[in-house]
């Protein structure tokens, strides 16, 4: 597995994943607050955007050698119009794992197929760089998060009790993995 090589601009068809940094505060805050984001996982909305800022310029600081697990985010663009419609984000061992590949859309860009092709794409690119297997965590009863990494082709593979707590209370999440 090579980081310098991960951490790079990927383009699809619709969408531009741009390596995640401080820049990409401002445009994505107000859409990343939205609360339909945060009905189905634990993390929440940062409170202002400098906060936002210095959480993502650390990930974009990340050492890229000598670590045991390399954490990556891209920013989604819709190249049409150039709007930020999402972010992205994976763990990586030096085993070639992904342990934790995430995602999170603005609610106004949900149902037109965004999100499965920038998994897709970023999937595929973490394949050719070594990554061998990916894995996801879907709270269960999130069923448009589970079609969008089967159409990435993520299979899922078991059920994880009390993985995740979401408002104080314990939920169980599904795993899926890509190999």
């Amino acid at each position: 597995m090579n980081g310098p090589a991960i951490n790079v601009t990927l383009a699809t068809a619709r969408l531009r994943l741009e390596p995640l940094d401080e820049r990409h505060a401002a445009p994505l805050f107000d859409g990343l607050r939205d609360p339909a984001i945060y009905e189905w996982i634990s993390l929440q909305p940062s409170p202002d955007v400098a906060h936002l800022r210095a959480r993502w310029a650390r990930v974009a600081q990340c050492p890229l050698v000598g670590v045991d697990v390399l954490d990556f985010g891209w920013a989604v663009q819709r190249v049409a119009d150039g709007a930020w419609i999402g972010k992205m984000d994976a763990e990586v061992t030096a085993r070639g794992v992904a342990t934790n590949v995430g995602y999170a859309f603005v609610p106004a860009h949900w149902g037109q197929g965004y999100a499965t092709e920038a998994v897709t794409a970023l999937s595929e690119h973490l394949r050719r760089h070594g990554v061998t297997e990916q894995h996801a965590t879907v709270t269960v009863g999130n069923e448009a998060s589970c079609r969008v990494l089967e159409r990435a082709g993520f299979v899922r593979e078991r059920v994880l009790a009390g993985n995740d707590t979401l408002r104080g209370v314990l939920v169980d999440d599904f795993e899926y993995v890509r190999r």
